[in-house]
Formats: C-alpha cells, structure tokens, sequence
C-alpha cells in the first residue's frame, strides 16, 4: 500500500476514536456538540473516486453511529455531505488540477479558501444530522442553532488541527 492510502486509514480510525471518546462527551448547554470526525471527509484527496469517497464516507459515520447509538443519522449525513463535495471543491477551486497526490489542506488551499470549504461541509452535514435527528420542521429555530453553534466550533477544531499536523 502507499503511504496515502495507510496515512488516511490511521486518520479514518484516530478521528473515530477521538470522536466517539472525546469529542462526543463536548456538549455545551446543548447547542455545541463538535463532530471532528468530518475531517477526514474533507481531507480526503481530491482525487478520491466518487464511489470510494461516498463509501468511506458512509464507513465513518456508521462507525460513530454503532458507538453512539444514533442509528444511521451521521451515516446518512456523512454521506450526502460527500456528494456534494466535489461540486462545493469544483465552485472553490474551478482551476483545481486534478492530482492524486494532492490534498485539500492550509498547505495547499491557503486558509480562506480551506476554512470556507470546511465550513460549508460542515454545515451541509451539521443541518442535515440535525434536522434528521429532530424529525421535524417545528424545531426548526433549535436545529439552526444548534447547526451554527456546532459547526462553528467543528470547524475552529478541523482548521486549527489542520495547522497542528500540517507539512511544513
């Protein structure tokens, strides 16, 4: 195996493991509940193909899902957040040469553009899991809020871990 593909496998396990044992005992006054685990979403290479990008995507969201006993509801979030990712990277990056060895990132991207598009992952995944878990459009200010203040700190934890291990 290449070192890619081992690199984003130990990422695949350490963000599900310090989802599900850190991350998912953060719940501040029931609005901030960060989801470090859509890190890995968005730092899969660019080159990712559709089927592996949607199926790994699937993959860690049913992981936090058995571990939290959400019943799909990260899965299915986790999923659509995946589909729509080479569109949301193709309306950023509409010059984006297609490189296998790429990865989106600070090093590559430069911080507005990267935090932007995590940003925007994140919240796609964040309302989505929301709305699902309520299952309704009556709590519709809540899951606003809950969308916002969550996705805010998951992306402040996906941006500034990304600055932490970033190649230099």
């Amino acid at each position: 195996m290449n070192r890619l593909v081992l690199l984003n496998i130990a990422r695949f396990l350490l963000l599900l493991l310090l989802q599900v044992f850190v991350f998912n005992h953060i719940n501040y006054v029931g609005y901030v509940n960060p989801f470090i685990f859509l890190m890995f979403v968005v730092l899969l290479p660019f080159e990712t193909p559709g089927w592996l990008l949607l199926l790994s995507s699937f993959s860690i969201g049913l992981g936090v899902d058995l571990f939290t006993g959400s019943l799909g509801v990260h899965a299915s979030a986790t999923t659509l957040t995946a589909f729509l990712r080479p569109t949301i990277l193709h309306q950023l990056m509409p010059k984006l040469e297609k490189n296998s060895t790429v990865q989106p990132g600070l090093n590559f991207m430069g911080l507005p553009t990267f935090t932007l598009y995590t940003a925007i992952l994140v919240f796609i995944h964040h309302f989505a899991f929301f709305t699902i878990e309520s299952w309704s459009f009556s709590e519709i200010g809540y899951t606003l809020l809950r969308t916002l203040f969550s996705g805010f700190f998951t992306v402040l934890f996906i941006v500034m871990l990304d600055f932490i291990f970033r190649k230099k």
